[in-house]
């Protein structure tokens, strides 16, 4: 860009590459541009360093007077000290487009002018031209009106002509000295039978300088031959040529340069909009979408995120907050680093706003299960699926559903992707094995002596992924839900185009520590006891925990500190107790910072009267006052090789009470570090001698010495 807008550095570079350009000088006074006109012989053209639209140039300059009277001329639209003096050329004005190496149009321009009638005045005339409705002022039109200005009179001065003089009729007489279509000018196309010589030189031009889109100012008598049988010299290059020469030549063919220019932005067949994955569903959302990021991170991918934890670009939290609805959607997808978007999407932001964007290339429901209802219309779990179907609707290459649940089953009647691709914990669902008889895409759940393998089956190929206990996320396979959630992710990655070894390279690498995953099974083992956190808030995400705290391997008791939002419908909190019952050894139930309308114990109480009916017996049951006191009595009720499960609301408070607990107890208690002694063996020692069992700063380790092979 900086070396088009400095004509003279644009001459020099040109010049060296033997492209034809004419002899030119640049001076810094009236007396340098008379000298150097002699020296470069006249006629001679003056113009700035670095003006543009033809603005401060003179053409065909033979005297010393006129040369002055140029540089007054073009100083005043210079932005520099810096005049240029260059020979003239004669020949016609074509102005050459380049897009992206190639010439896709030619235009020969023809400065403003009026033609004789033997009756109008050159004012009269003027006024005709500029009565033609493609005419207007400046660039609001494709052509700009004629204006009887500083050089126009010039012109009809030298001519011997006034405003008021008559033309002869069919005489052309020129109002500017330029071709501007900017001053006046008009223009023919002549894109079809430019030499291709000329159409070399032309990309050959623009390539050297460097630019993407370009304009070469060519002067020969015909641009149908070639420069090297008849002559012809590059004026100018434009770093921002004008279009609408091309678009709406006044002659000749229209050429869709625009076209052209997008492109070369969005080449045809490529991906010109961010990928989305979006992921909806009751449980699971969260650990998935980060299961999905995770695994296109991990491909190279810059991801930006949505989730309930907040905004996520890069790994980074960028907003903090629930960030599940549309507003947040945008924030990602007008992040100019994003390249891959993993969309949250919950029920309150869909009902409230919708979804932030018109589609996505891959959706998943994950499940829909009894949360929420009663609030914003929403009722039963059929009206839930309807609203939840909506991110199904918007997909456009794949949809993933859940096969094991009716409520996702049914929303493959609406969807409107390329391929549906089914979820199963049961490797003998009848209509999944239909869908893969019938070539369609699926991942299966399938039982192995050695455990469970994730698999997947697409155009009658199986694909066998990873075993469910080789993931961190789900504690060696225990958490079958966190499997069911790398199960979604695995199918969304796979729709994306990802190969096998980076869909497992992540799935591995994945853990749901309180950094990658907060609240979502986050295990603390260095107490004497387990503790894991979760945010589950709902009953069948309190069924699936309580689910994993029977599967794990427990010497000791099974704690829980467990809750209920007070916005939730009692029936959903007495099916939280039900699911709680008999799962634990005893109950530590509080109620949440927030009551959300709620009395101060009600929650509480509720739980308990519910867990009663189940058969706990009420020795098993405390109540707490609030979320930190049923924390930190539960900690200090936790033995040796016992359990502890924390239904935690505020999730970072909750997990630096967990791990600082009793911290200052337990340091005092550590045995001192062992002292280890350094080497007593030296390297000639071990050269002479045969096997050494030494002793350094990192253990025991055995040497062999002697000859070539010492180690």
């Amino acid at each position: 860009m900086e070396i088009s807008c400095d004509k003279e550095d644009t001459h020099n570079m040109l010049n060296d590459l033997g492209l034809p350009v004419p002899q030119q000088r640049v001076v810094y006074s009236p007396g340098e541009a008379v000298r150097a006109a002699k020296r470069i012989g006249v006629p001679v053209v003056v113009k700035p360093l670095d003006g543009n639209h033809g603005r401060g140039v003179s053409i065909n300059l033979t005297e010393d007077a006129q040369i002055e009277v140029a540089f007054a001329e073009a100083r005043a639209q210079s932005k520099s000290r810096a005049i240029l003096v260059e020979q003239f050329i004669t020949g016609m004005d074509h102005r050459m487009l380049v897009v992206n190496g190639e010439l896709v149009a030619v235009a020969k321009r023809v400065p403003g002018h009026v033609v004789g009638d033997g009756k109008s005045t050159i004012a009269e005339l003027v006024e005709v031209v500029n009565s033609d409705p493609r005419r207007g002022i400046g660039h609001e039109k494709v052509l700009t009106n004629l204006e009887l200005d500083s050089q126009a009179e010039r012109l009809m001065q030298e001519a011997g002509h006034t405003a008021a003089t008559v033309l002869p009729k069919g005489e052309v007489f020129y109002l500017r000295s330029t071709a501007n279509l900017s001053t006046g000018g008009t223009a023919i196309d002549m894109t079809d039978v430019c030499h291709p010589d000329n159409k070399d030189m032309a990309e050959r031009t623009i390539k050297a300088v460097g630019l993407d889109v370009g304009g070469v100012d060519f002067l020969t008598a015909d641009i149908t031959k070639s420069y090297k049988d008849i002559g012809g010299a590059i004026v100018e290059v434009n770093a921002a040529p004008g279009f609408r020469m091309h678009v709406a030549p006044s002659e000749g063919k229209p050429r869709d340069v625009s076209g052209k220019v997008i492109d070369m932005l969005f080449p045809p067949g490529t991906q010109s909009r961010i990928p989305i994955g979006a992921i909806t569903g009751t449980n699971g959302k969260t650990t998935t979408s980060r299961m999905l990021a995770h695994i296109m991170k991990s491909s190279g991918r810059i991801v930006g995120m949505t989730s309930t934890d907040g905004v996520y670009v890069d790994g980074k939290l960028t907003v903090k907050g629930d960030m599940t609805g549309p507003a947040s959607a945008q924030m990602v997808l007008r992040d100019p680093s994003v390249d891959f978007a993993v969309m949250e999407t919950a029920r309150g932001g869909l009902v409230r706003s919708g979804l932030g964007y018109q589609r996505c290339d891959v959706s998943a429901c994950l499940n829909v299960t009894a949360d929420h209802l009663g609030l914003g219309g929403v009722n039963t779990l059929e009206e839930l699926a309807v609203v939840k179907r909506v991110v199904v609707e918007t997909a456009t290459d794949t949809v993933v559903l859940n096969a094991d649940d009716m409520h996702c089953l049914r929303m493959a009647d609406f969807c409107h992707a390329t391929h549906i691709c089914y979820v199963t914990m049961s490797s003998d669902h009848p209509l999944v094995k239909e869908h893969i008889r019938a070539g369609g895409r699926a991942v299966v759940l399938e039982k192995g002596m050695n455990g469970d393998m994730i698999t997947i089956y697409a155009k009658g190929l199986h694909l066998p992924v990873l075993w469910s206990h080789l993931i961190p996320a789900t504690l060696e396979g225990k958490a079958l839900y966190n499997v069911q959630n790398a199960m979604f992710a695995t199918a969304m990655a796979y729709a994306f185009g990802l190969d096998l070894d980076n869909i497992r390279h992540g799935l591995r690498t994945f853990d749901t520590s309180f950094f990658q995953a907060p609240g979502r099974t986050n295990v603390y083992d260095e107490h004497p006891f387990k503790v894991i956190l979760d945010y589950g808030h709902n009953p069948a995400a309190i069924a699936a925990m309580s689910d994993l705290a029977d599967r794990l391997e427990v010497k000791g008791r099974r704690l829980v500190v467990a809750a209920m939002p007070g916005d939730r419908r009692d029936q959903d909190i007495r099916d939280a107790a039900a699911a709680l019952a008999g799962h634990f050894d005893h109950y530590f139930i509080k109620p949440d910072d927030d009551r959300r309308g709620r009395g101060p114990m009600e929650v509480p109480d509720m739980l308990k009267a519910e867990l009663l009916k189940h058969g706990v017996a009420e020795a098993q049951i405390s109540l707490m006052p609030d979320e930190v006191t049923a924390i930190e009595t539960a900690l200090a009720a936790a033995e040796l090789g016992d359990l502890l499960v924390v239904f935690a609301d505020e999730l970072a408070r909750s997990w630096k009470q967990i791990i600082y607990f009793k911290k200052a107890e337990r340091e005092a208690m550590a045995p001192p570090p062992v002292k280890v002694e350094k080497p007593k063996v030296g390297f000639e020692e071990l050269l002479a001698g045969g096997d050494q069992l030494i002793r350094d700063e990192r253990g025991v380790r055995l040497a062999r010495g002697g000859g070539e092979e010492a180690d």
